[in-house]
């Protein structure tokens, strides 16, 4: 083989190198978390959950401020894709997974989402039935960097959207034990805070759905595949 043929086989050999080299790299670094939420009530339903992977100033309410609009549908009907939509559309999430049924008491669900080095954060949403407004959530919390999980409790929220009437005419389910609409025309406090709980002034049994302290178990394990 002549001088010229060997240095092109060579720097072809160097390309298909750099190029596999790339292509694992690239593998790697879009990794992913597997959130794993658990419902830690003793008798309240998580409605479908949303997870996101976000930047670390992707937030999906601000304490003591006003919810938006998509958050409000979460809080009062919880239906995720408003706000799952919002978040890939502004580009605040890089993929967002949500479930398609309901998590009872004692139960867990896990989703997967894709994360890379920008969107290294997590969120997670969903509503509490039987109740007017109420949601848990994870707001933006940076994921694992390593290895080994990490795990936070949710404590529950008040969309401050609706008054907490605890009537079924506005609750939305479950169905057998309310079928509201969802909705009221009356409204709320008008910002997002913590949520004081059940307490008897409609339909619902504050003896039966009732908590204190957090509702949501949430882990998140980075993964390769």
């Amino acid at each position: 083989m002549s001088p010229v043929c060997k240095k092109i086989a060579l720097f072809l050999i160097i390309g298909f190198v750099f190029i596999a080299q790339s292509a694992i790299a690239s593998d790697y670094y879009h990794q992913y978390y597997e959130v794993t939420v658990t419902n830690i009530t003793k008798g309240q339903i998580f409605t479908p959950i949303m997870v996101a992977s976000t930047k670390h100033h992707s937030q999906l309410f601000t304490l003591g401020e006003a919810a938006s609009s998509e958050l409000e549908t979460i809080a009062e009907s919880g239906n995720p894709m408003p706000l799952a939509n919002q978040l890939v559309d502004m580009n605040k999430a890089l993929e967002v997974a949500t479930h398609d049924d309901v998590l009872l008491p004692g139960q867990s669900v896990t989703l997967k989402v894709k994360t890379n080095k920008k969107f290294s954060h997590v969120s997670v949403a969903a509503m509490l039935v039987p109740t007017n407004d109420a949601f848990f959530a994870v707001n933006s919390i940076h994921g694992p960097k390593g290895k080994h999980p990490i795990t936070v409790l949710a404590p529950a929220y008040d969309a401050g959207t609706e008054n907490n009437d605890e009537s079924c005419m506005t609750i939305p389910g479950p169905p057998f034990i309310c079928q509201g609409e969802g909705v009221s025309s009356d409204q709320g406090e008008g910002f997002v805070h913590i949520h004081s709980g059940m307490h008897d002034i409609g339909d619902i049994s504050a003896a039966q759905h009732d908590w204190r302290g957090p509702v949501a178990k949430i882990m998140i394990q980075r993964v390769h595949h």
